[in-house]
Parts: structure tokens; sequence; C-alpha cells
């Protein structure tokens, strides 16, 4: 599967810094030092509905990654899936009458078009469920015979008890981690498996469901989990610098991922850095496409919004934070749009050197990029009064704005 064109990364003067960042399993900050191949894994779609806003701010935080370890100099090795056959991708199928290849086909292009449009760098390998199958099997036969996964009337599932290191991604007691099994995918109250918890590995054919040939384990398809370890497995390999998704993605998704790798391998951890986005809610709540409740990147596209005012609009919120998406927020992001672009255009204006530091101080603390902006902000507003005369000044900060924050002006 193809990933999407990559956009030109101004060099910018100097280098940047290491960047900082929580991570989930410890609660706190820590400072990641790659190597001269910083290696990030970023859960995909499923691709049964549009690019809508969340999907949007959750890669806008790791395309800022990106950004801050391209400016120390280092190479990315960027990592994404695409789970293109799923209950939900399915379900959706029948809903509507369609077939499910055509419906994943369909907008998985679709955004593949806005991530373009937003300037996100794409991926080095962008894997979807079904090519991964032929890797994921041997997996899950590994992890049978290893006494790790057991057989269910035909469904195989991993055992949480074979990963003494269960529980430190998320860090939420058992209570809440059936609760959230139950809301995201899971079947904790099946009969017959071991621990509530148990995830499923591979799915035995169903009827009127896609399968494929799982060699010893039967025709099925596989589970979630497992999918996103295989790739990342296969192409990063263990203990890569961060593992990047939605904050709901913590548990079941990369707790599970995580015990599947450890087990499998006899290493840990799984990834070095567990990073999460916040939610984007519209009218009170979560968007999410089982509400309906979305704001999709193609329809305001198609509405004659700048691709750049909804990148800044996703700028404006702190990655790590819940936030509502409203008109106002996208008319802020426009008008600041316009106010940087005129402040741009002159030949010259107040020295930009220091502008650049303090949006990669910024950036690198955690991804603060409503400092960023505030820090372009006072740049523009000092231009707007005629407070310098550098020449080339405009143009350091345009290339500055773009190749850290992914905004062409």
């Amino acid at each position: 599967m193809h990933a999407w064109p990559a956009s030109e990364v101004p060099a910018l003067p100097g280098k940047g810094r290491d960047l900082r960042i929580h991570d989930s399993s410890t609660g706190g900050r820590v400072t990641l030092e790659p190597g001269p191949v910083a290696r990030i894994y970023v859960c995909g779609i499923t691709p049964y509905d549009a690019t809508h806003m969340g999907h949007a701010a959750t890669y806008n935080a790791f395309d800022l990654v990106q950004r801050i370890w391209l400016d120390t100099r280092r190479q990315v090795h960027y990592v994404q899936n695409v789970t293109d056959v799923d209950d939900p991708l399915l379900e959706r199928a029948q809903r509507d009458g369609e077939d499910w290849v055509a419906l994943a086909e369909r907008e998985t292009k679709l955004f593949r078009e806005d991530m373009t449009a937003l300037r996100m760098l794409p991926p080095k390998h962008y894997i979807g469920a079904v090519e991964a199958i032929p890797g994921i099997v041997p997996l899950v036969e590994r992890l049978r015979d290893a006494g790790a996964a057991y057989d269910l009337e035909g469904d195989v599932y991993f055992s949480v008890a074979a990963d003494p290191h269960f529980g430190e991604v998320s860090r939420l007691d058992a209570a809440a981690m059936r609760l959230l099994s139950a809301e995201r995918g899971g079947d904790p109250d099946r009969p017959g498996k071991k621990n509530p918890l148990d995830p499923m590995l591979w799915m035995a054919a169903r009827p009127d469901q896609p399968s494929w040939d799982g060699g010893t384990l039967g025709r099925g398809r596989p589970g979630w989990h497992i999918e996103c370890v295989a790739i990342a497995l296969d192409h990063l390999g263990m203990g890569f610098d961060v593992q990047g998704g939605g904050s709901d993605l913590a548990f079941p998704h990369h707790e599970m991922g995580a015990s599947h790798a450890q087990v499998l391998t006899g290493e840990h951890p799984f990834a070095q850095a567990y990073v999460h986005a916040g939610m984007v809610g519209l009218d009170g709540e979560k968007m999410s496409k089982s509400r309906g409740n979305l704001v999709f990147v193609s329809t305001l596209r198609r509405d004659g919004v700048d691709p750049a005012a909804i990148r800044l609009a996703l700028l404006a919120h702190h990655y790590r934070s819940d936030w509502e998406w409203t008109d106002q927020v996208l008319q802020d992001a426009v008008d600041r749009l316009g106010r940087w672009r005129a402040a741009v255009s002159r030949p010259d204006g107040p020295s930009a050197d220091a502008l650049v530091e303090e949006i990669r101080a910024a950036l690198s603390d955690d991804l603060d990029s409503p400092a960023a902006l505030a820090a372009v902000d006072r740049w523009a507003a000092l231009q707007q009064s005629g407070g310098g005369t550098e020449e080339g000044a405009p143009g350091v900060v345009s290339r500055a704005v773009d190749a850290l924050m992914g905004v062409a002006l």
C-alpha cells in the first residue's frame, strides 16, 4: 500500500533540540534521544469514513514529532498501518450495501488526499492489515506454541498473564480495563476465556465475512492488536522510540500490543515512550464515527477553507488536551493565517533568529504548539508596527513555520 507525497521540509539555520515529551507509561515527561534514525509507529485509520478533525489532530501531533527530529538532523523511520479489515468497516459496508474492499479503498484514498493537503509528512511504510496477514499468522502460531495463547471455539486468544509487564502502558486497574475493553472492541464477558481481558489474536472464519488462510490456525482474520505488532516488529523492531495514537488507544490497543511483542521477543519495552493525543469534541461529545458528530477535513476543503488554516486550528490546542471544535476556532485560525501571511509578504522585518529558537524551544517542550503560535503572533505584531528592517527576516520566519509546524505561508 502506498502512502502520500511528501512536502518539502525547508532547512533552517542552526540545529533543533531534543524532544521532551509526556510518556503515558511513566505518567511524566521523558527526553527522547534517538540514534541517527528515529523510529516511530503511529496507529492508522479504519477506513470506513472520512478523516475527521479528531484524526487530523492526532496525526498533526506526530507530524510535529517528525519535524522536531528532522530539525535535529536525524532521519525519521515512520510506520503507519491501515486497518482495512475489521468489524466496523464490514458493518458499514453491509449497512450501505457496498463492497467492503471498495469502501476501504475509497476512504483510504480520501485520507491520503487530506494528509497531503494538510502537509502531514508521510510514513516510510504504509501497511494495510490485509497485506500484513502473511506476517501475522506465524506470530500467532508462535504465541500459541509458547503457551501464551489458547483456542476458544476456533478463535485464538492471547493470555495477558503471559506478560509480567502487562498493565504498564496504561497504568489502569483491572476494573477500569474491563470497562474499557467492553467499550473499545473487546469481549470481556465471553464465556470460556481464561481472563476477561484476554484479547483475540485470530478470529475463525464467520459466515459471509472475509477470511484468509491461517495455516495451522485455520481460515480467519487477525485481531486488531497483533496487526500493529506484526507491522511494527517487521519494519522497526523492538525498542523503537515512540508508539503514538489517540488517548483512546492507550487501553486496550497499545497495552495489548506491547504485551504481544514483549512475549514474542522476550524483550522489554516494546516502545521507549507511549505518546497519546487528546480527543476533539463537537457539541459537547467526543467526535466519533459511532456518534456521527463529525467535522470532516475533506468537507472543509470542499467549502474552500485553506488547509493551512485547518492546520493552525489544530496547532492552537496542546496535543494532549481535549478540546471542542467550533466555528470560532476555525475563524481564529483563518484570521491568524491572514496576519502571518501579511507579515511575511514584505522583504524585511524584525530579526527572525530569536523567533526560530523560541519556536524550537516551545515545540521541544512536549509539543507546546500554542506557545509556538504565540511567538509568531508577537513577531507578526512587531512587523505590523514597523519594528524591524532586517533584510530576509520574513523569509526565515516563513521557512521556520513551514519546517517546524507544517504551515505554508
